[in-house]
């Protein structure tokens, strides 16, 4: 029986099963011992995963570390597991072979088939965690997006948002200013001008 066959009432899933996956590209998670499984990144979801993890870097202060799918285990029983497109730490956080602590910021990147996942299930699970900044970026080539989760009573809030040339802006977990409109653009110029030193006229 392989992995993706077993069943989690008679045997939960944990991270120790995921060796057994197939090193194709794809992301691995596990969901209370359940298997999901999710299709490898499309070219537009790796460019803004890198130029984002690029304007992190650039702007953090010492003391943080990003990193990008670097796996977290929610729980003792290592049956719930999940990949972060990008997250941040605290430098003295690191951990092998996975994370157990919650990170300062989970980035999720949405793709067609992890639309609910990001906004609804992941959402509830990286709150109940204790995961106190979280993420979502649309990925829209016209006009990507940033949307900004604060935790707040055990539940996020909506804390701010920028769509294309509009300026987001943050000071969790530092002080950060992006562009996202520099996340896809096809222009050499997105290193100098995504944090937003001179935003673009896109009209």
């Amino acid at each position: 029986m392989s992995i993706e066959e077993a069943d989690p009432q008679q045997h939960p899933l944990t991270v120790e099963d995921l060796e057994r996956t197939p090193d194709d590209g794809r992301r691995y998670e596990l969901a209370e011992g359940r298997l999901e499984v999710s299709p490898a990144p499309t070219f537009f979801h790796t460019l803004i995963n890198d130029r984002l993890s690029f304007a992190l870097n650039s702007q953090a202060p010492r003391g943080f570390t990003m990193v990008s799918g670097a796996g977290i285990n929610f729980n003792a029983d290592r049956t719930h597991h999940r990949v972060p497109d990008l997250s941040v730490i605290a430098s003295t956080a690191r951990e092998s072979p996975y994370l157990t602590r919650a990170p300062l910021l989970a980035v999720e990147i949405v793709s067609k088939s992890s639309v609910f996942h990001d906004h609804h299930t992941k959402r509830i699970e990286y709150a109940k965690f204790g995961i106190e900044s979280y993420w979502i970026i649309s990925p829209d080539v016209e006009e990507p997006g940033i949307l900004e989760l604060r935790l707040e009573d055990g539940q996020y809030r909506d804390a701010s948002q920028a769509f294309g040339s509009d300026l987001f802006t943050t000071d969790a977990p530092f002080p950060v200013s992006l562009v996202p409109y520099w996340l896809v653009a096809d222009s050499d110029a997105w290193r100098e001008e995504i944090s937003g030193n001179d935003t673009p006229d896109v009209d």
